[in-house]
């Protein structure tokens, strides 16, 4: 007879099934203004990956390996829409200021790893974030953050967990080399200020200002300095 599941074993798999569903059904909410997250769940390219908190550094190893096996399947096969979404049990009360601060304290410590683990950072891409080329870079792939939880003022990054999506960095430029890339973003944007009312201020295009600012979801000004500060050193 096999062993019987350890509890923490039962949490994740039982976690992973119940919070890919809620992320699957909040994608294919006809009000959800995100159409490339809507394009990757019909091609069953959006990943979902069950975490315990957002507080805690207990599952960045798991989430690590997470991205450099994502970076290198889209290596093998680099195609259009694919997100890699981290979603945390809790806490599932931190105001926007809390969720920015545990989220920035993530990506540094998985950046650290990346780090820690001989990686190269994306030469397409700045890793200083004050850089209007500013993206992350795991496993030698840039990319871009979208973070999603319960108090976040914008509809369209409410969630009932905390959540961080990984975009990768080079299918926005794949969509501007088809001359897709604006389209496509109009129409997010007249989603969004249909389901909010307004348009987002913080949202810029890649090379105009730092997209550090957007990740979070919060809006911030002028004075806003990004914690994070990578410890490699990038060509």
């Amino acid at each position: 007879m096999p062993a019987p599941a350890t509890p923490l074993f039962k949490w994740q798999h039982d976690a992973q099934a119940q919070l890919e569903a809620m992320m699957h059904d909040h994608v294919a909410d006809p009000a959800f203004p995100c159409v490339g997250a809507k394009a990757a769940l019909a091609k069953g390219t959006l990943h979902v990956l069950a975490c315990n908190r957002i507080d805690s550094g207990w599952d960045d190893l798991r989430i690590h390996d997470g991205l450099l096996r994502f970076a290198e399947a889209y290596r093998e096969d680099p195609s259009l829409f694919r997100s890699f979404a981290v979603i945390f049990e809790g806490p599932d009360d931190l105001s926007e200021k809390a969720f920015e601060a545990l989220l920035w304290k993530r990506v540094q410590s998985l950046s650290d790893k990346d780090v820690w683990r001989g990686q190269s950072y994306d030469e397409a891409v700045s890793p200083d974030p004050e850089n209007p080329h500013f993206s992350l870079s795991f496993g030698g792939e840039a990319f871009f953050i979208v973070g999603l939880h319960p108090q976040a003022s914008r509809p369209a990054r409410r969630f009932p967990r905390p959540v961080m999506v990984f975009n990768l960095h080079d299918q926005f430029e794949i969509l501007r080399a088809q001359g897709k890339y604006e389209n496509m973003r109009e129409k997010i944007m007249v989603r969004d200020e249909a389901l909010a009312g307004t348009r987002n201020p913080m949202l810029q295009r890649h090379g105009e200002g730092s997209e550090a600012r957007q990740y979070s979801g919060r809006e911030v000004g002028d004075g806003w300095k990004c914690p994070f500060s990578y410890s490699g050193s990038a060509k």
